[in-house]
This record gives structure tokens, C-alpha cells and sequence, in this order.
């Protein structure tokens, strides 16, 4: 007589109290204030009482979870790059034949949509206090780390087909890639109101791949 195997189904995760899911909502608040003062004015400029006014708090409270101006901003950057990731997994997972040179585009383009909305904090200047809490931050590191990897692998892809230059080292590639997450013209050509988003981001996909020459 075979004996039964009996499975046990997987737990369901504990519901969280009512309580949990208000801290996690006001976090949630603070994060999103802070990644649009980021955008609007930068570290530098951005002040705990502005976040504290715009998510209707006192500034007291706002310690509760976030213990420095740092740490507000830490916070916001992994949540943005949270969204790096997700985006690469996404065209990852979409279509495989996709040439690497475009998977790049893809990139840029989501990155200057990002950063028109408004949603895309302002990289710290080299001597911020906010960079070198950056540098010991595990989630950022890692999920930087992450990115970079990704992207570089696309960037030799595409030089090894000719789509790029290869006389580019791959890491000036790179960080060319990720200076269109702080790039001024956007601002620019948005505040002279003669372009669409949609128009902006066709010409800076242009320069950063296609060059200035004449064609």
C-alpha cells in the first residue's frame, strides 16, 4: 500500500495591522515629496521642513522614519533606481530579438520621460554629504551595480555589431547614458514652449546617439 504525500500549501504572508499599513502609506508620502523636491530643487536647496509641509507632518514625525536629510534622500534615490530595474526587466523580458543599440534608446528614452514628469531627483554635486551616503548605502550600491552591469553588456553588445562607436570606451558610454538623467537642455526646450515632450526627447535621443554632423 502506497502511503499519500500530502503538500502543504505555501502560508499566506501575516496581514499587517492597521497601524503598519499607515506608517508604510506615510513613508510612502514622504518618499514621493521628497523625490519631487529632489527633482525641483536638488539636495542642496531641498529643506526637511519643506518635505515635512508637504506631506502635512511635523517635522518630528518625519524623524520617526527617517532619521536625516540623507536618509530622506537615500531613500528616494533606491526608489527611483527600484524603477531603473524594473524597467530593465521589463524589456528583458519583451521582446529577445530586440538589437541591443535599441534596448539602449529604450533606456534613455524612459529616462528623459522620467525626468520630464518631474520624477527624477537631481544627482548630488562630488562634495554633497548626500554622495557619500550614497557610497554606504547597500540597496543604491547594489542596484546601481546592477544597472551598470545590464547596460554594459548591451553597450558591448552593440559595439561589437557596429551600431556604437567602437572607439568609445564602453564606460564613457555609460555615463553618457546616465548623464540624460540630469540633463539641462530638457529644462530648457521645456520652459521655451515650442516643443512637445514627445518632440524634446526625439531631439536629445538624436545628439546623445546619432551625433550633431550633418548627415
Amino acid at each position: 500500500m502506497t502511503s499519500a504525500v500530502l503538500k502543504s500549501s505555501p502560508e499566506a504572508p501575516p496581514k499587517r495591522s492597521f497601524r503598519a499599513q499607515m506608517h508604510l502609506a506615510r513613508e510612502d508620502a514622504i518618499v514621493s515629496a521628497v523625490n519631487r523636491l529632489l527633482a525641483e530643487k536638488g539636495f542642496e536647496a531641498m529643506t526637511v521642513d519643506e518635505v515635512a509641509a508637504e506631506v502635512g507632518i511635523a517635522k518630528a514625525s518625519l524623524y520617526k522614519h527617517f532619521p536625516s536629510k540623507e536618509d530622506l534622500a537615500a531613500a528616494a534615490m533606491v526608489r527611483v533606481m527600484n524603477r531603473a530595474r524594473a524597467f530593465l526587466d521589463s524589456l528583458q523580458g519583451g521582446n529577445a530579438d530586440a538589437r541591443p543599440i535599441d534596448q539602449l534608446r529604450a533606456v534613455a528614452r524612459w529616462t528623459l520621460e522620467v525626468q520630464l514628469a518631474g520624477e527624477m531627483p537631481s544627482l548630488p554635486s562630488e562634495n554633497s554629504s548626500l554622495r557619500a551616503s550614497l557610497t554606504t548605502n547597500k540597496a543604491y550600491v547594489d542596484g546601481l551595480m546592477d544597472v551598470s552591469d545590464r547596460l554594459g553588456a548591451w553597450i558591448t553588445a552593440a559595439q561589437a555589431d557596429g551600431s556604437l562607436n567602437r572607439a568609445l570606451p564602453p564606460i564613457a558610454v555609460l555615463y553618457t547614458l546616465y548623464a540624460r538623467a540630469c540633463d539641462p537642455v530638457l529644462g530648457f526646450l521645456k520652459s521655451h514652449g515650442q516643443y512637445s515632450s514627445e518632440q524634446i526627447i526625439d531631439m536629445v535621443l538624436s545628439t546623445c546617439f546619432d551625433g550633431l554632423g550633418a548627415r
